[in-house]
């Protein structure tokens, strides 16, 4: 087991210990969100931590490198993370999609100078996001609660039981040569964090409890992910529906 992941397993193992020694005491409105006191608490942590370092990083990124570089390193890490979509769609038993994301990672490998160049799109060849938490939630496993993890926000308990897993999927940590493994890592953050600076200002703007509203989308995003894109009307979190 990698240093990184032993490093995730101790992560996520404190944090299940403060949550069963935060949920005790207080009254809750959501059974989604039995741990809620402590959730804004990490949520505020992870703000603070965004403000102070974080943004400030993406502005840079976006200000120093022109707009298509910052899409070439956007469709290579893409490229990167299709194998373990592709790995996932196979696991949830789609043909189909796991037949296409492997068309879209030899033709961004082959014709897209390494993934630097999103041909398969071109070609119509749909990007699919599959990650284990989904591949469990398709074979019946419920949620469970939901949970803000330290640096990593949003989840649920059924995705950081996932993590690991999906970690170990990840082909960045898999480089050899450390200072790229590290420039690739560090670079995907502030891909990801660059690509939502409009997107978080906005809902601080206009929403009442950002939390919440953070919260809501997150859940129902994950909900339309496992059922790609068409969610059952009404959805229980007491009950396993298999596929």
């Amino acid at each position: 087991m990698s240093h990184s992941m032993r490093r995730i397993l101790l992560l996520c193992a404190g944090f299940m210990v403060l949550a069963l020694q935060g949920c005790a005491s207080v009254q809750h409105a959501d059974v989604r969100d039995p741990w809620e006191s402590m959730n804004r608490s990490v949520y505020n942590f992870n703000d603070a931590l965004d403000n102070l370092a974080l943004k400030p990083a993406a502005k840079a990124y976006t200000a120093v490198l022109p707009s298509p570089v910052r899409t070439g390193i956007h469709n290579f890490l893409g490229n990167l993370g299709d194998v373990w979509s592709m790995a996932n769609s196979a696991l949830q038993l789609k043909g189909q999609a796991t037949v296409e994301t492997l068309m879209r990672i030899s033709v961004n490998t082959v014709f897209g100078l390494g993934g630097v160049l999103d041909v398969a799109t071109e070609m119509r060849l749909e990007k699919r996001k599959e990650d284990f938490g989904q591949t469990l939630g398709y074979w019946g496993v419920k949620p469970g609660p939901y949970v803000v993890l330290p640096l990593f926000g949003p989840s649920t308990l059924r995705d950081t039981v996932a993590m690991p897993l999906d970690m170990q999927g990840n082909l960045v940590p898999q480089f050899n040569d450390t200072a790229t493994r590290n420039v690739l890592s560090v670079t995907g953050v502030l891909d990801v964090r660059s690509g939502l600076l409009q997107t978080v200002d906005v809902v601080k703007a206009a929403a009442l409890d950002p939390y919440t509203f953070v919260r809501d989308g997150y859940l129902q995003k994950r909900i339309n992910d496992i059922h790609d894109g068409n969610p059952p009307a009404v959805f229980d979190y007491s009950e396993s529906e298999a596929p």
